[in-house]
């Protein structure tokens, strides 16, 4: 007898504020290569911080034609609300004071943490991953490697399943309560493998017992009239469904992380 389907109920009170609340722009994040917007977000009563990006501000890709950053952003965070690990912070989709966009809870980071770092030699330390050598200047390398944290882990497998093109270091966001956040996910769900992470680390290696019963679940929800499929419906297309739904069985069937192919590059640039 097949499992029940996992599919957790999303966070009501906080992306009905963010869906219906009062958006005001209180100023912008110059560095990113959209136009992304610092909000507060008002509703009956009660006050939140968050990211606003409106589809308007999007610069057009060759490689991404369907649909817009927005919609793939929101996507994301519905498969992370279906993994039940919450990696995403809430996001959801809605109009706002330069039209449609995507809206996502704020998240405070935590400086200090240490998930990715430059060490000399040419095997990580206990505790870390290797990644890959990278050159800091003056003719030398030096091998860039990530923490061997499970949070880590479990955002490797959920960019597996999107496709993501752009896990850089920048990315991560670790906050309190020892949580650990993914972000910025408008170049996934392509149907041609675009894989790029610094998350390499456990390249090849079995997946963990609780991958695999995600996994699991997430397959059940994928099918023809499943709930995320239900979820999913809308913000990407039919045909990248179907490439989720597969990467999904291919994980499963090989029971491995992902390698890089070799056919695209493996590591973003730049790489934080």
């Amino acid at each position: 007898m097949s499992a029940p389907e996992r599919i957790p109920p999303r966070s009501v009170t906080t992306a009905e504020q963010l869906a219906r609340g009062e958006l005001t722009v209180r100023g912008q994040i110059r560095e990113a290569s959209n136009a992304v917007l610092y909000c507060s977000v008002s509703h009956e009563g009660q006050e939140a911080f968050c990211v606003y990006k409106p589809v308007r501000g999007e610069r057009p890709l060759w490689d991404f034609p369907d649909g817009t950053l927005a919609q793939r952003e929101v996507a994301a965070y519905e498969v992370s609300e279906a993994t039940g690990w919450g990696l995403v912070p809430p996001t959801v989709l809605r109009d706002g004071p330069y039209g449609e966009g995507m809206c996502q809870l704020w998240i405070e980071g935590v400086p200090g943490a240490d998930l990715l770092a430059l060490v000399d030699g040419e095997e990580p330390e206990p505790g870390w991953r290797a990644i890959g050598f990278a050159e800091v200047g003056e003719g030398r390398t030096a091998l860039l490697v990530h923490a061997d944290d499970e949070r880590l882990r479990r955002l490797a497998v959920l960019d597996a399943v999107i496709n993501n093109a752009d896990r850089k270091g920048g990315h991560l966001l670790p906050a309190a309560q020892d949580r650990l956040y993914g972000i910025d996910h408008g170049v996934t769900f392509n149907t041609e493998n675009k894989l790029r992470t610094l998350l390499w680390g456990w390249a090849g290696e079995p997946l963990t017992d609780e991958a695999v019963a995600v996994l699991t679940s997430l397959q059940q929800g994928l099918t023809a009239s499943g709930a995320l499929t239900e979820r999913l419906t809308g913000l990407i297309t039919a045909a990248e469904i179907d490439g989720t739904r597969a990467r999904v069985d291919a994980l499963l069937a090989s029971g491995k992380h992902p390698e890089p192919s070799g056919e695209w590059p493996a590591i973003p640039w730049p790489p934080v």
